[in-house]
């Protein structure tokens, strides 16, 4: 009980202490910029942003705490434990530095083996060469850094079940011949997680971010290489610090919410084979290369799992010649309101076949924005609905088109983020552009 109160406190620690409150405050106002740029998107796609500025941070930051809480119960409850030379500090540097390499490398799998790696390299040299032996900043327990990384993912699969579809945005592509709609679904959490680190009794260099705690009896349950020499000669002490757990993927075949649970499930399974394997580490220095080999082949097994099965599905939210298919609808809009949802089928307005967007809006205005609208919901029954609407104000839901026009397309692959959203800003300007000069020629 004792334990597990000190690493409450620890994270609370990392919400009140002057350092940590401000490297929080920090991570908000990145995140917060962030969905900002994100929104701004929503909104010149729908006409109308889906979520909030605000609603985005908060969530990341407030679930975040959260989960954070549940991974530091879990650590110290097992006796997941680093040593003050291990260098478990380092993770989290060469993650961000890997992110810059490729945004999905800030994943600690990578990291974790590098970390590793080095570990074990320098375990090895020091044995030839004293002075390193001397100098050991980088002797860290693999079975310990392997679970701790294996738990990271379990609650990181949760965290993409519950709040992953949050800040969706609506994407088109060109396959076969077709135009297909989907989501891009791109979430990051800041975890503030409190570590257990071994501290020589004698050291007063840390006190400020440690405190002395008991341990219960039979205490660590996973006991590593060096576990019980640690506990022998040290006291164990709890460090908090902040970590950023990112999940980002595209998805032509599942709605919003069905991917980001498809996808929280093989996070969640990657992580509990990773905390599984990790126990073999304690077999020798064999086994622990096998453990390391395995976090970053073992992660990128389960994103081509994930690609492949994308490729064999059917595409969901495809328009044919019997409708236009509705991708998105904005909550509280006028279109959420008539009761369209995403994958509906738009058949026809005031009797007459659409084949884009736009058209639509221009039959809406021919009939001075009231009109009857046929659709087909997700069971196949064919609904007739009146819609009526002011001059300016969209429904609130986004068609997939049956083409897209070559000055319309947006490449977001090969673009950054400011690219996409001034070309799509250009975009806006030209219509808007457009539009009033029909008004003058009227």
């Amino acid at each position: 009980m004792e334990l597990l109160l000190y690493t409450l406190r620890a994270v609370s620690g990392a919400i009140v202490e002057p350092a940590l409150m401000f490297t929080l405050i920090l991570l908000g106002i990145i995140l917060y910029v962030k969905n900002r740029k994100l929104v701004m998107m929503q909104r010149m796609i729908l006409g109308e942003s889906v979520n909030s500025t605000l609603e985005l941070t908060l969530s990341q930051i407030v679930l975040g705490i959260l989960a954070g809480t549940i991974v530091s119960v879990i650590l110290s409850s097992l006796g997941i434990m680093f040593g003050q030379n291990s260098g478990i500090i380092y993770l989290f540097g060469i993650s961000i530095i890997l992110m810059f390499v490729k945004p999905r490398f800030i994943c600690f799998s990578y990291s974790g083996a590098i970390l590793g790696a080095i570990s074990i390299c320098t375990t090895l040299l020091s044995g030839f060469i004293p002075e390193i032996k001397e100098n050991m900043i980088f002797n860290i327990d693999i079975l310990y850094l392997m679970t701790f990384i294996g738990v990271l993912h379990i609650v990181e699969g949760i965290l993409v079940m519950i709040d992953g579809d949050r800040g969706a945005i609506p994407v088109f592509t060109n396959k076969g011949g077709k135009i297909l709609g989907g989501f891009a679904l791109n979430r990051y959490w800041v975890l503030s997680v409190a570590i257990l680190i071994s501290v020589l009794t004698n050291n007063e260099a840390i006190n400020y971010i440690t405190t002395s705690i008991q341990t219960p009896n039979g205490w660590p349950f996973i006991k590593g290489s060096s576990g019980i020499n640690i506990l022998a000669l040290a006291s164990i002490s709890i460090m908090p610090l902040y970590a950023v757990i990112g999940y980002s993927t595209v998805t032509f075949t599942k709605g919003k919410r069905e991917k980001a649970l498809s996808s929280g499930k093989y996070i969640l399974c990657y992580g509990i084979i990773l905390t599984l394997i990790s126990q073999i580490a304690k077999f020798g220095i064999f086994a622990e290369v096998l453990v390391i080999a395995f976090a970053p082949f073992g992660h990128e097994m389960m994103i081509k799992i994930q690609r492949d099965k994308e490729d064999k599905l059917q595409p969901k939210f495809v328009s044919d010649e019997d409708g236009l298919v509705i991708l998105e609808v904005v909550p509280k809009s006028i279109a959420y309101d008539l009761g369209l949802r995403a994958g509906n089928k738009v058949i026809s307005i005031n009797d007459k076949i659409i084949n884009s967007e736009a058209e639509m809006y221009v039959i809406l205005k021919e009939s001075l924005y009231n009109a009857n609208l046929k659709i087909e919901d997700s069971t196949g029954i064919i609904k007739e609905l009146k819609v009526k609407t002011n001059k300016g104000k969209r429904l609130g839901m986004i068609l997939v088109p049956r083409m897209v026009e070559e000055k319309d397309k947006v490449m977001i692959k090969d673009n950054k983020f400011s690219e996409v959203l001034n070309k799509l800003k250009s975009s806006d300007e030209e219509e808007t552009n457009e539009t009033n000069h029909n008004k003058k020629n009227l």
